[in-house]
């Protein structure tokens, strides 16, 4: 599964590993915040693990969105839905978000999840457009792996 969907002229196709460190420049122009796995070795090993969970969409051969589906058997995430600043409100979000919910179907998935930022009133406004809504009880629990990480008790 490569190209994926094509609307007008826009196509929504699955990421390669050769363009890992293109990935990782339009995030830093065109996400929010980062993270700890932002960086060539996390988002190659993400490729090799799961090949298809990467969506890329872009126009005229430039990258203009993404987003991470990822689905671990029980529980499908999205991750890393960015659009590039001048490309936004323009169905690229929309477009990434089908593909990934169709992925999901397909792999048995029946609810998705998505994480984002408190202080991103623009994807919330994204989120909400395509259904999505915030769950107020849950709080996101993080403890770093490896070097530096320390076992509890």
């Amino acid at each position: 599964m490569n190209e994926i969907s094509e609307v007008g002229g826009m196509k929504v196709r699955v990421a390669r590993i050769a363009e890992v460190p293109a990935l990782l420049a339009f995030w830093a122009r065109s996400a929010e915040g980062i993270s700890i796995t932002d960086d060539a070795d996390g988002v190659s090993r993400l490729l090799v693990r799961d090949p298809e969970a990467l969506l890329v969409a872009e126009r005229d051969g430039v990258i203009v969105g993404t987003v991470i589906a990822g689905y671990d058997g029980w529980r499908c995430h999205l991750y890393r839905l960015a659009v590039a600043p001048d490309h936004r409100r323009r169905g690229v979000g929309a477009a990434l978000l089908d593909a990934a919910h169709e992925r999901f179907v397909s792999l048995g998935g029946r609810r998705a999840d998505a994480m984002v930022l408190d202080h991103n009133e623009l994807a919330h406004h994204a989120w909400r457009a395509a259904g999505y809504h915030a769950e107020e009880q849950w709080s996101r629990w993080v403890r770093p792996l490896g070097d530096g990480a320390s076992s509890a008790g």
